[in-house]
Order: C-alpha cells, then sequence, then structure tokens
C-alpha cells in the first residue's frame, strides 16, 4: 500500500510539473499594426487558433507562403494566420510594406493577416514575440527564434501550444493535428 501511495504520489508531482500554466499575460492584450498600419485587435480571433509566422521575401523557405495559404483557406473557420515580416536574418526581408503586401498576393495570393515588420529578437524585440518566446509570458516555454518561417501556435483560449522550427512545413502533421 505505501508504494502505491509513493507512485501516486510521483505521479501526481510529475503531472503537474509537466503541466502547462496559465499564461502570466494574455497575447489579446498586445498591440501590433497590419501591414497597411491598422491595429490589429487579436481577441478578435479568440476561439479560434492562430499561427503566427515571421516571413521574409527572400528566404529559402519563401515558398512556404504556398503551403501557409492552403492550410489558412483549409482551417480558416478555425485558424487566423498572421505572417510578420522580420528583416533580421539575413537582410532577408528588405522591402517597404507595400513591397512585401504586393510580392506576397502577386507570387502566392496570401489573404492571411500580415503585421507591420518588427524585430523578432534582441533588444527591440516586439511584445508579441517576448510574449511568444518567454516562458514568464506565455506560461508555456522558452524559445528563441533561429530563423525566418520560425512558427509559433497559439491555442483558441490564448495559450501557446508550441512552436516549429522553419524546416517544418506549414502542412505538417506536427501542425493539423491541433486543428482537427
Amino acid at each position: 500500500m505505501k508504494k502505491l501511495f509513493l507512485i501516486l504520489t510521483m505521479f501526481s508531482f510529475f503531472a503537474k510539473s509537466n503541466a502547462q500554466a496559465e499564461p502570466k499575460e494574455s497575447i489579446y492584450d498586445i498591440k501590433i499594426n497590419s501591414l497597411e498600419g491598422d491595429p490589429i485587435n487579436l481577441s478578435d480571433f479568440k476561439g479560434q487558433h492562430i499561427l503566427f509566422v515571421n516571413v521574409a521575401s527572400k528566404c529559402g523557405f519563401t515558398g512556404q507562403y504556398a503551403d501557409l495559404q492552403k492550410l489558412y483557406d483549409t482551417y480558416k473557420d478555425d485558424l487566423m494566420i498572421i505572417g510578420v515580416p522580420c528583416n533580421q536574418f539575413g537582410s532577408q526581408e528588405p522591402g517597404s510594406a507595400g513591397d512585401i503586401q504586393n510580392f506576397c498576393e502577386r507570387n502566392y495570393g496570401v489573404t492571411f493577416l500580415m503585421t507591420e515588420k518588427v524585430d523578432v529578437k534582441g533588444a527591440s524585440q516586439h511584445p508579441l514575440y517576448q510574449w511568444l518566446t518567454k516562458k514568464e509570458k506565455n506560461g508555456n516555454i522558452d524559445t528563441s527564434v533561429k530563423w525566418n518561417f520560425q512558427k509559433y501556435l497559439v491555442d483558441g483560449n490564448g495559450r501557446l501550444v508550441d512552436y516549429y522550427l522553419s524546416a517544418t512545413k506549414p502542412l505538417s502533421d506536427k501542425i493539423t493535428n491541433h486543428l482537427q
């Protein structure tokens, strides 16, 4: 009986230590503007998953725009994709807001949201990426953005589900399993 109690106590401890905490701050309170300069109200997407992707027009992963659009078209009732242009990796997003918008629409037919160009790391890291990358804010995990097209999935309750490195394709089961 003592062994059973000890096993249950240990299981309870590990289950609690591995459980995701509630975010310390709400992602829905973060301010960010669209590519056109209009405020994006993240709380408009409560109840939906949000996939944040730092994007760049001149990257080896730029072709992922096509699959991001397919993912959005397939799951748009339960998913908002938000592309976040960033020029911090190899200066691969040098264009103006207009250049980025034209590139995405002309080459990939992008209809999901695109934000203003921001820093996703470093001293000028945008508050959105502070939340996505810091456990003290998101309640889940500390990460760092390694390259363009790194993805962060937030659930419909505003909790960080997981992140995916650039090589993870947008239509990967790692992502779509959370949307079905």
